[in-house]
Parts: structure tokens; sequence; C-alpha cells
């Protein structure tokens, strides 16, 4: 059995005493995308969360994590972040911010902290996938002990579906 290597945001968890679970996964340099992370791992995609860094026009940076098949809805997250409008930052600002690249950007442990959103579907489920900080590697997680870590608000964040 290959060891794990832990990341940054696995040794913050283990520093607050968080049960966590390193889950491995090959990396698609083409395909980054939380769908096809949740069929490598053979799980349901709205339990396998992606990280989404946004810029505010009056707060600044913030962070909303959702469902992987989901679009962030930014008239919500703008609404739930006190700010008039949001959008996505550019991918080529992501890691000089958060610290993290595309397809590894976690909630747990970003340079610094950012208000951070996750969406109201995580109380569904006992635990959650997002990712711990590399291409690669998830954490699978109680949703309620990562909200509290990250000290994040619980939100309706999702864009309904148009037909």
């Amino acid at each position: 059995m290959k060891k794990i290597a832990k990341t940054n945001a696995a040794r913050l968890l283990d520093a607050a005493g968080i049960q966590y679970e390193l889950i491995p996964y090959e990396v698609d340099e083409n395909d980054l995308g939380a769908g096809h992370v949740a069929d490598l791992l053979g799980e349901n995609v709205d339990q396998v969360f992606k990280t989404l860094v946004l810029q505010g026009d009056k707060t600044g940076h913030l962070v909303c994590v959702i469902p992987g098949a989901e679009e962030v809805d930014l008239k919500k997250a703008a609404k739930v972040s006190g700010n008039k409008k949001v959008d996505l930052i550019p991918m080529k600002e992501l890691l000089a911010t958060t610290g993290y690249i595309r397809g590894g950007c976690s909630p747990v442990g970003m340079k610094k902290p950012f208000p951070t959103y996750i969406d109201e579907t995580c109380i569904l489920f006992d635990y959650i996938f997002v990712s711990a900080g590399v291409r690669g590697m998830q954490f699978k997680i109680n949703p309620q002990a990562l909200t509290e870590f990250v000290e994040a608000e619980v939100v309706d964040l999702i864009a309904e579906k148009t037909e």
C-alpha cells in the first residue's frame, strides 16, 4: 500500500482534530471537472463539490463551494456576500490569490481566509468530497465539520437550470 502524502490542507485538519479521509484519484489534465472526478471516485456528482473563487465589487474575494454538476448563481453569491456584483476571478489569478491551482483548489488552507459559502445541498449528505489542495486528491469529509472549520455559511448558491 503506497503511503499518501499529506497536503498542507490535510495537516490543518489534523491540527484541528477534524476527521476526514484522503482519497487519491488519477488526474486527467484534459478534464479537471468535478463530474469527471466523481466518475473516477465512483461517487455521486452531487457529493463532489468544487471550490470557486470570486471577486465581489464591495467585499473583495470570496469562496463558493458547490456541487460539481452545478453552476454558481452569481446574483445569489453577490447577495449573500454583501456585494452588488460578483464574478469568478481570472484563472491566472487563482494561484497568487489562494496558493492553489485549477483542479486543486481547496476551501481549506488558502493563503488567507476569505468569506466562504457552501451550498445548502451539502447538508443532505453524511460526507462530501472537496479538493485536498492538489490535483489527484480529495477530502471525504463531513460537511458540518468542513463548514465549521472554514467558518462557512451554508446558503443557496445554485443557479436554476434553464431548459
